[in-house]
C-alpha cells in the first residue's frame, strides 16, 4: 500500500500533463488554422517574357538577368535567304531587380536603332491561406528611343519625334502545376506616326499561356489583338509561338513570331509580317541569371 500510492500519484500527474499538452497542441493548431502562412504561387512562368511580350515575372532582389533576344528574316525569303537566316536583328538587355517586387530594365535593339527603358513593379501575388489572392498582377512602363538618321526633311528632327511609350497590367493565374494564362491591357502612345492613317494612341489585349510539358520544358504562345488605331493595311496583330527549356541558370525560349520588333511598342503597334504571305520569323530569346549580393542569413 506504502508503494501504490506514490505509483498512482505519478500516474495521475502523467495522464493530467498529457492531456493538459494534447491540449495546448489542439489550441496551437487551431491558432494555425486560423492564421495559416501564405502559400504563394511559384514560377507562373519561367522568363520575364512569355515570349515577345513581358510577364508577370521579375527578376528578384540583387539579380542581374542578362537577356539576349534574336530574330532571324522572314522564313517567306525562301532558298535564297536560307529561309530567314541569312538576316537578322538582335537586342541585349539588362534587368535588375531592386527588390523582390521592383524591376529596372535597359536595352538596345539594331532594329530601327532603339533604346529602351523600363519599370516593372509586381503588386499582387497569386497565394493561398488567410487571404486567398487569384492572381498575380504586375504592373510595367517603358519608354523607347530610335536613333535612326532621320530621312524625313519636311520634318524638324525633334528629340521628342523619336519617342514612344508603352503601359501595361500584366494579370495571370497558374491552374495547378501545369497550366499558367495571363492577361496583357496594353496602351502606346508614338510621338509621331509614319502614315496619315496611323493613329499616335494604340490600345490592345495581349492573351498569353504557358503548358508545362516538363519540369524544364513548356510551350508557350500569345497573341495581341490591337484595337482601332492602327493602319491595317500595313500592320498585323503580333503571334507567337514558342517552347522554353530550362537549364540551370538559363532559360532558352526558341519562337516563331510574325513580329520582327522585340520591344513593346514595336511588336505591338508594328508588327508588319503577314503569315499568309511567308512573314513569320524564326528566333530565340536567351535569359542569364547573375547573383550580385547574396542576402545575409541572420
Amino acid at each position: 500500500m506504502k508503494l501504490f500510492a506514490p505509483i498512482l500519484l505519478l500516474t495521475l500527474v502523467s495522464v493530467n500533463a498529457a492531456f493538459a499538452q494534447d491540449d495546448l497542441l489542439g489550441l496551437l493548431e487551431e491558432e494555425s488554422n486560423k492564421n495559416p502562412e501564405p502559400e504563394y504561387t511559384y514560377a507562373t512562368f519561367k522568363a520575364p517574357r512569355i515570349i515577345n511580350g513581358q510577364s508577370v515575372e521579375i527578376t528578384s532582389k540583387n539579380e542581374l538577368n542578362f537577356v539576349i533576344q534574336h530574330r532571324f528574316g522572314e522564313v517567306g525569303g525562301g532558298a535564297y535567304e536560307l529561309w530567314g537566316l541569312d538576316q537578322s536583328t538582335i537586342r541585349f538587355g539588362l534587368e535588375y531587380g531592386i527588390f523582390n517586387w521592383l524591376n529596372i530594365g535597359f536595352g538596345r535593339s539594331s532594329y530601327k536603332k532603339t533604346y529602351d527603358g523600363y519599370l516593372k513593379l509586381k503588386f499582387l501575388r497569386q497565394q493561398r491561406g488567410k487571404h486567398t489572392v487569384p492572381v498575380t498582377v504586375t504592373a510595367f512602363s517603358s519608354m523607347a528611343l530610335t536613333t535612326l538618321k532621320w530621312d524625313q526633311p519636311d520634318l524638324p528632327d525633334y528629340f521628342s519625334n523619336r519617342l514612344s511609350f508603352t503601359n501595361q497590367l500584366l494579370i495571370a493565374r497558374k491552374f495547378g502545376n501545369a497550366v499558367s494564362v495571363q492577361l496583357s491591357p496594353s496602351f502606346v502612345h508614338r510621338n509621331l506616326v509614319e502614315t496619315p492613317q496611323d493613329q499616335n494612341d494604340v490600345f490592345a489585349l495581349g492573351v498569353g499561356g504557358r503548358v508545362k510539358i516538363t519540369n524544364r520544358m513548356s510551350v508557350n504562345a500569345e497573341y495581341f489583338y490591337q484595337f482601332d488605331g492602327y493602319n491595317k493595311t500595313v500592320t498585323f496583330d503580333a503571334m507567337a509561338i514558342g517552347i522554353d527549356l530550362e537549364t540551370g541558370g538559363h532559360v532558352f525560349q526558341f519562337l516563331l513570331t510574325n513580329s520582327k520588333g522585340m520591344i513593346d511598342p514595336y511588336f505591338i503597334a508594328d508588327t508588319t509580317g503577314d503569315i499568309t504571305k511567308g512573314g513569320i520569323f524564326l528566333g530565340f530569346n536567351i535569359n542569364r541569371v547573375f547573383t550580385l549580393k547574396k542576402e545575409e542569413i541572420k
